[in-house]
């Protein structure tokens, strides 16, 4: 056998249809694209639209929101970080904040919006975090283990117009009671005059 006589299995390859080459092909003509307008041309088809009936994407209920206030945290398990005390990636005697954690291979280099540590797992080691966040039980396992989270200091929001609004509504709601009550025993108190 020869290079030049190799060749598939008989019906192994088929070749593709040819469009638009003759009306004898089959695939002539209008090149199985029905007719014309709008729906023969490629890239331009109507998505969704049901002759004109209520399409089901509008005819479904809507359900749920996207929260764009929403924070994505890279998450870093107590039981990783005991690891990485116990391998020497990680130096305890030193605060552990995002960069080290970094260094250590912990986390990626995209934390989002920091770094939060979770309880799963167990720390035995004396450790200062310094992180973006942490759950409850996680700082309790911290703070047992002779250690402490220090976390970022939350923002007051300052007071907007609208609670700005409802406050000031409130306070003349009482003091127009206050008014009418002081009326009201003015009234019911006598005047001395017979």
């Amino acid at each position: 056998m020869k290079l030049n006589q190799l060749s598939d299995n008989p019906g192994a390859h088929k070749s593709p249809t040819r469009v638009g080459r003759g009306i004898g092909s089959g695939k002539g003509k209008t090149g199985g694209r029905g007719v014309k307008g709008q729906k023969s041309r490629s890239g331009v088809a109507i998505k969704g639209f049901e002759g004109g009936q209520m399409p089901v994407y509008r005819r479904m209920p809507k359900r749920g929101f996207t929260n764009i206030f929403r924070k994505e945290y890279a998450v870093v398990n107590l039981g990783r970080l005991q690891q990485a005390i116990d391998e020497k990636r990680v130096d305890a005697k030193n605060t552990i904040d995002t960069a080290v954690l970094i260094a250590a291979g912990l986390v990626g280099r995209r934390v989002g919006d920091g770094v939060r540590i979770l309880a799963k797992g167990e720390l035995k080691t004396k450790v200062t975090i310094e992180v973006a966040g942490a759950s409850k039980a996680a700082i309790e396992a911290v703070e047992k283990a002779g250690g402490k989270v220090v976390l970022p200091e939350v923002k007051v929001k300052p007071e907007g117009k609208k609670a700005a609004k409802g406050k000031a509504k409130e306070a003349t709601a009482d003091k127009a009671k206050a008014d009418k009550a002081k009326a009201a025993e003015t009234e019911e108190s006598p005047t001395g005059d017979n």
